[in-house]
């Protein structure tokens, strides 16, 4: 079952939210991707979002760059959790993404992940953490995966 759903904005989303499709295919945790544009496609992804409950998702991770509307779109037309991805673009690095992604009204909230692959990497955690408080098989995948990493930051050794 995909209790995750990745949407991107565009294709070209799909460098970044490589990261995020790495840490999910190593847990294990079922997904889907998709390109759906907040702009070019908005009934598509009304559509989508709507019927993702049937299927079983749990949780939305939307990336995108430019003006970023994305996951406050599926936030809007959803009550499940959706965490955001700003994609870094050439004109403003991402800055722009971050902040239409982080500025949400009240009432339609967007967890922001960080600008570019350290967000996907996050977004792709958060999710499992999310998913981790009814399921607790991905809680102890996950308490794993953090003392592995915190055992890779221990075995670095600096030479003065």
């Amino acid at each position: 079952m995909n209790k995750i759903s990745i949407i991107m904005g565009s294709q070209s989303d799909l460098d970044t939210v490589k990261e995020t499709v790495a840490i999910l295919k190593d847990f294990k945790t079922g997904f889907e991707i998709k390109v759906l544009s907040a702009h070019r496609t908005p009934k598509e992804l009304v559509r989508y979002v709507e019927a993702a409950p049937k299927r079983g998702v749990k949780v939305f991770i939307a990336a995108a760059g430019m003006s970023a509307a994305l996951a406050g779109v599926i936030a809007a037309h959803t009550t499940l959790p959706v965490i955001g991805i700003p994609i870094e673009g050439k004109a403003l690095k991402g800055l722009d993404s971050l902040l239409s992604t982080v500025q949400m009204p009240p009432g339609v909230p967007v967890a922001s992940m960080a600008i570019g692959s350290a967000g996907a990497k996050n977004a792709a955690i958060f999710a499992l953490e999310i998913l981790g408080t009814t399921d607790n098989k991905v809680q102890v995948k996950l308490a794993v995966y953090k003392r592995e990493m915190t055992a890779k930051i221990r075995a670095i050794k600096l030479k003065a």
